[in-house]
């Protein structure tokens, strides 16, 4: 059997697929860390995956997919950035979120899921 990642792996494995502009794959390995996370966690990780997802689109042209998906995962991570677990840095997500949902045409940076 294979082993669930520790958050910090999940985390910075997902970074490097997303700084190789490769946000499907980080959305592969944030979507296992949500459908393993304990329920206080679930959402956040849920909401990740969403971002890699909503990023994957605005990549691939998909403009409405891009805003709605984004929109989604930001509204599900927002709850978190008080505690802002694992050093994810959900207050700068969100903002980058909402700055990709506003013009997902725009060139978007890649984001950073750690402060």
């Amino acid at each position: 059997p294979t082993r669930r990642a520790s958050d910090l792996e999940a985390l910075a494995e997902a970074q490097d697929y997303l700084d190789r502009e490769m946000p499907f794959h980080a959305h592969e390995v944030l979507e296992e860390q949500w459908k393993a996370a304990p329920d206080p966690e679930r959402a956040l990780w849920q909401g990740l995956a969403q971002l890699a997802v909503g990023l994957t689109h605005q990549r691939r042209g998909n403009a409405r997919g891009a805003a709605s998906v984004t929109r989604r995962g930001a509204a599900a991570i927002e709850r978190y950035a008080a505690i802002a677990p694992h050093g994810i840095d959900v207050a700068g997500l969100v903002a980058w979120a909402a700055e990709l949902a506003a013009d997902p045409a725009a060139e978007v940076a890649v984001p950073s899921l750690r402060s």
